[in-house]
Parts: structure tokens; sequence; C-alpha cells
């Protein structure tokens, strides 16, 4: 190797390293720039879910995914254009899963600290559309219960397409219906009961029904409403 050919050489290599090292300090800055948001109860207050496992979730698996999902922007932000497709098919998919576990989160923390007593606009439409409300109750039990030792959510939501509220049931972040907005939220992933009721989910649905804020629910219930109004137009 001549003299010209080491001085490209070590300006190649200083380039990529100078490239690289501009990257690595992009990430955790952009990593950074999502925060999780603080809980809207006392969670040493609730009936019958123990601090300890409150916490625990907030901390691990909830803050978890809002870190997570601001490593992957970064790392999106990143990419080269001509990153191969199986790279970008994989964040993107690591994305939405991101994206979903911070939202359901979010909307599952967000209705804790009530009193778990029916009540409001949802409680009259959920009686006028399934029958009765015990009966979606009842079903809705069901539902998360059947989740219980594997993964995934149970879902109240208002779909957009029909305008009705149903009870779904997601087996992970990704499996949830296209245009709905989540109205009442159980995680059933075994980090949300695991460590105050063992394999008993359904004494952990019951539970957390015992601290359902309904009037969040009913807030929830009544924007959907008015935005499928507003769709039909």
């Amino acid at each position: 190797m001549n003299r010209r050919e080491l001085l490209s050489t070590l300006l190649v290599t200083s380039a990529a390293s100078a490239a690289a090292m501009e990257i690595q300090a992009q990430t955790p800055a952009a990593a950074a720039s999502r925060q999780p948001k603080p809980l809207t109860f006392d969670p040493a207050k609730l009936n019958g879910l123990s601090e300890k496992m409150m916490r625990s979730h907030y901390d691990n698996n909830y803050s978890g995914a809002v870190r997570r999902l601001g490593q992957i922007e970064a790392q999106l932000a990143s990419l080269p254009k001509d990153a191969p497709g199986f790279q970008l098919k994989g964040l993107r998919n690591e994305e939405l899963i991101a994206t979903n576990s911070v939202i359901l989160h979010e909307e599952y923390f967000g209705i804790l600290g009530g009193d778990g007593k029916a009540s409001g606009t949802l409680q009259q439409g959920i009686a006028r559309q399934f029958g009765s409300f015990d009966k979606w109750d009842q079903d809705f039990r069901a539902v998360a219960g059947a989740l219980g030792g594997g993964s995934g959510w149970a879902i109240l939501s208002f779909n957009f397409n029909d305008g009705k509220l149903h009870t779904y049931s997601a087996f992970d972040h990704t499996d949830n219906v296209a245009f709905g907005r989540p109205i009442l939220v159980a995680d059933m992933f075994e980090h949300a009961y695991q460590m105050d009721f063992g394999a008993a989910a359904a004494k952990y649905v019951d539970a957390f029904m015992q601290n359902v804020k309904w009037e969040e629910c009913s807030r929830r219930y009544d924007e959907a409403v008015k935005i499928y109004a507003s769709l039909k137009h």
C-alpha cells in the first residue's frame, strides 16, 4: 500500500467512526425524548391490588415499553436508505408492538383508582346494547379470565366502523381492532397479576373490576360517540 492509499484508507475509516459515534450520541437523546406518563392514582390505595405489584408493572413493563419505543424510533431514524428489507421490516414490526404496548398500558392505568361501581353514560350504553349491564360484566370477566396463564388484553372498545361497543380478546399487543377506541382495558399478561395472585387470574380480574374508575370510562365513551357522529357526516 502506497502513501496515497494509506491516507485514503485512514480518511474513510475516520469518517465511518465519526458517523458511528454521531449515531450512538443521537440514539440515547432520541430515546430519552419519550417519558412514561405518571400514574393518576395512588398505588398504595387500590382495593386488592398491591402497591408492590403496581409499581413493578409501571416501572418495568410499561416504562420499559416507553424506553424500547424510543430506542426503536432512534434506530429507524438512523437507518440508511439502502438498509436491507428484513432490517426495516423487523424494526417496523417492533415499533408497532412497542407502540401498542405503551398505548394499552396507559389506557389500563388510566382507569384504575376508582370504586368499581358502574355508573354514567357508559353503564347506560352497555345495558342498552348488551341487554343488561350484568350480562356484559359476566362476559367481560369470562373473556379476561380465558386469557389467564398466557398473555393478552381484554378490551371493551368502541368500534368506529359500526358505532358499537365490543368486547375483544387480544392475544398480544398487535392483535387489536384496527379502527377502535379502547374504553375499558384489562391487562392479562402474567406480569399484571402473578405477583399477587399466582395463577389465579380470575381473582385478579375480580380485584381489577373493583378498582375501575367508571367516570373515566364514560368520558372515553362520550368522546368516542362524538367522534363517530362527526365521521358519519
